[in-house]
C-alpha cells in the first residue's frame, strides 16, 4: 500500500534512512537523523505541495519516496529532485519501482516538468532504477562528497515529465 506520509511515520522513516546514513555513501549526512527532524522534513515537503510517499508491506513501513525543489530560485519551480529509500530488508521486491512509479505519476499531475535524481557512485541498483523509468544521465561530478575517509562522485539523472 502506497500512501502519503504522516507525522506518525517519522520514526520508521528515520530508522530506514539512518541505515543509509550510518553504513553507506547513499546519503551524505554524517550523523543519524532523529524522528523530530524527519517529521519537520516531511512537513516542509508537503507544505510546498510536493509528495512524500510511504509504502507498507505486511503492516510495516518498508520504504519511502519524495520530491524536493531542485533549487530555490523561482525559475526552477517546475523542476524537482527525487529520492527513494527502502528498508534494508525490503530490497528485491519491486517496492522501489512501485514508489517511483507513483511518485512520478503524482509529479506529472502537479505539472512538474523535470525530475532529477542525484546518485552517489557507485550505485548500480539506483542507476538501473532511474534508467528503468526513463531517466538519462546528464552529469557526473567527481569527488564532490567525502564520507568514510574517501571521496565520492555524484551523478545526476534527469527525466522530462
Amino acid at each position: 500500500m502506497i500512501r502519503e506520509a504522516q507525522a506518525q511515520d517519522a520514526e520508521a522513516i528515520a530508522a530506514i534512512y539512518n541505515h543509509y546514513v550510518c553504513n553507506t555513501t547513499v546519503s551524505f549526512e554524517l550523523e543519524p537523523v532523529g524522528a523530530a527532524e524527519i517529521a519537520r522534513r516531511v512537513e516542509a515537503v508537503r507544505s510546498i505541495g510536493l509528495p512524500w510517499l510511504v509504502i507498507e508491506q505486511d503492516g510495516k513501513l518498508a520504504g519511502y519516496a519524495y520530491a524536493t525543489r531542485w533549487r530555490e530560485r523561482l525559475a526552477y519551480r517546475s523542476s524537482v529532485e527525487c529520492s527513494v529509500y527502502l528498508d534494508a530488508a525490503a530490497h528485491g521486491r519491486g517496492l522501489a519501482s512501485a514508489l517511483y512509479e507513483e511518485l512520478l505519476r503524482r509529479l506529472a499531475a502537479l505539472g512538474v516538468h523535470a525530475a532529477i535524481g542525484g546518485i552517489a557512485q557507485p550505485n548500480p541498483a539506483s542507476v538501473r532504477l532511474h534508467e528503468k523509468f526513463g531517466f538519462e544521465q546528464v552529469a557526473m561530478f567527481r569527488e564532490v562528497g567525502r564520507k568514510f575517509d574517501r571521496w565520492v562522485d555524484v551523478g545526476y539523472w534527469q527525466r522530462l515529465l
